[in-house]
């Protein structure tokens, strides 16, 4: 498959594993947004432009312009689970264009899914940070060793005030410490 160059080189193959990792958690907190907000049908959008690349069509503009309305999305939310929700679907449709830049904040688009899914777990409980850490556990073991691969090649995860943020760099450590 055609590689996509930068500071590194990144093949589809590796661009469809990262946007399977990120749909997978973007779908499990999918309800929550639609919940919120049953008439906005933006993030259902980018994960089905997600799975379409996913399953193997180019990445086109379909991706970039569902990721783009997920996040705007994003930006309308009533509820922090329900923002928290159309990011990761936007983050799922968007994997489609990771840059293969060393740079700290490309791991966002990577890992920032899953680590919104876990801050999501954690409203859910009641806030408990327990939530979240089982389920960054669980995210941790999703990866797959060619998805640990691709974010070994980036610099760790910028850290963040925010619970999501501490989450993803939870995240991240763990996965660049696995064997």
């Amino acid at each position: 498959m055609t590689g996509v160059s930068g500071d590194f080189e990144l093949s589809m193959a590796e661009l469809r594993v990262v946007a399977q990792y990120a749909t997978e958690a973007a779908e499990c907190v999918l309800p929550v947004f639609e919940d919120a907000h049953p008439g906005d049908a933006r993030p259902r959008a980018a994960i089905v432009a997600a799975r379409e690349f996913i399953d193997g069509a180019p990445r086109t503009r379909l991706q970039r312009v569902a990721s783009m309305d997920a996040h705007r999305a994003a930006k309308d939310a009533a509820t922090e689970a329900a923002r928290l929700a159309a990011q990761a679907a936007g983050d799922a449709a968007s994997a489609a264009y990771l840059h293969p830049l060393a740079k700290a904040h490309q791991v966002g688009h990577i890992l920032r899914a899953a680590a919104n899914a876990a801050r999501i777990a954690e409203i859910r409980a009641g806030d408990d940070p327990r939530a979240g850490e089982r389920a960054v556990e669980r995210a941790r073991e999703r990866a797959t060793p060619v998805l640990i691969d691709v974010l070994r090649r980036y610099p760790p995860a910028p850290g963040g005030r925010s619970r999501a943020a501490w989450l993803m760099a939870s995240l991240d450590a763990s996965l660049r410490r696995a064997p």
